[in-house]
C-alpha cells in the first residue's frame, strides 16, 4: 500500500494492499477499495462506498458524496464500483437515495472522462463510454457499451439502451432503445450505431437485421406495441434482436421516436 504522507485516510476505511493513494486525497469512513486500484491526488471519496480491483480515479474527482436530491435527509445510502473502470479529473459520482433502492451502480471497464456527472440511484452496465460533460440526471439505467458524446446526457428516470449512441450536446428526455444513435437538438434517432457494432465483432448479416428492425419501428409508422409483436417473431433466427426488442418493452419514459 502506498498512501502519500499528505492524504487523510479514515481508520475505519478498507483499504487493500496495493492500492495507490495520492497526495491531499481524503477518504472517508465505510470506504472499500480493492486491489490494484490508484486513487490520485485531491480526490474525496466518500461512503458507505465500495470500489473494486484495478480502477483508476484521477485528481479532483469526487466519489460517492451525498445525492444532490433535496429531499436526502442522511441516509445511509451506497456507491458501488465495480472493476477496471477509469474516472477522469473532476468526475462526480453521487450515492442512492431511500426513494429508490439506496444504491447508484457502476459495473466494470467504464470509461469516465473529464467533468463527467453521474447522479444518484444511476446505474452503469460495462465498457460504458462518457465523454467530457456528459451527464446522467437521477435515476438512469445505462445499458453497456452505450456512447455518450461531449455534453450529452438523459433525463431522470431514462432507459439509455446497450450500444446505443447520444451525439454530442443530445440531451434525451425520453428512452433511446438498444443500438440506435440519437444527435441533434432536440435529439432525434438517425439509424443504428453500425460502426459500434463492427468494432464489437458483430457480423455483416447481424448488423443488416438490426438495421431492418430499426426500420420497423423508425421508418414504417407502425405502432410500438405491433412493432414489437413483429420484431419478437424473428428472434428464433435473429436472436441479435433480443436486446433491441427487450429495450422496447421496458421502456418507462417513453422511447424516443
Amino acid at each position: 500500500m502506498m498512501i502519500h504522507s499528505s492524504a487523510i485516510v479514515a481508520d475505519s476505511a478498507v483499504i487493500a494492499d496495493d492500492v495507490w493513494i495520492g497526495p491531499f486525497t481524503v477518504i472517508d469512513e465505510q470506504v472499500e477499495i480493492d486491489a490494484g486500484t490508484r486513487v490520485d491526488s485531491h480526490v474525496v471519496i466518500n461512503g458507505p462506498c465500495k470500489i473494486g480491483k484495478d480502477n483508476h480515479i484521477y485528481q479532483f474527482a469526487s466519489i460517492g458524496d451525498d445525492p444532490q436530491d433535496m429531499k436526502y435527509a442522511d441516509e445511509p445510502t451506497r456507491l458501488e464500483i465495480g472493476d477496471r473502470n477509469t474516472i477522469r479529473e473532476y468526475c462526480t459520482v453521487s450515492r442512492g437515495t431511500v426513494q429508490d433502492e439506496g444504491i447508484t451502480s457502476m459495473a466494470d471497464d467504464n470509461w469516465i472522462m473529464a467533468y463527467a456527472h453521474i447522479a444518484h440511484d444511476c446505474r452503469l452496465g460495462s465498457n460504458v463510454i462518457m465523454a467530457n460533460g456528459a451527464t446522467l440526471a437521477g435515476h438512469v439505467t445505462v445499458g453497456d457499451w452505450a456512447i455518450f458524446a461531449g455534453y450529452s446526457g438523459a433525463h431522470q428516470f431514462c432507459n439509455i439502451g446497450a450500444h446505443a449512441f447520444l451525439g454530442m450536446y443530445a440531451g434525451s428526455s425520453r428512452d433511446v432503445s438498444a443500438y440506435t444513435m440519437i444527435a441533434g437538438q432536440p435529439p432525434t434517432p438517425r439509424g443504428i450505431n453500425s460502426e459500434g457494432l463492427k468494432r464489437r465483432g458483430f457480423t455483416t448479416e447481424q448488423i443488416r437485421n438490426i438495421k431492418d428492425a430499426y426500420k420497423v419501428v423508425y421508418r414504417q409508422g407502425l405502432k410500438l406495441a405491433k412493432a414489437i409483436d413483429e420484431l419478437s417473431d424473428r428472434l428464433p433466427e435473429q436472436p441479435e434482436l433480443k436486446l433491441f426488442v427487450d429495450s422496447l418493452h421496458t421502456s418507462d419514459r417513453g422511447l424516443l421516436r
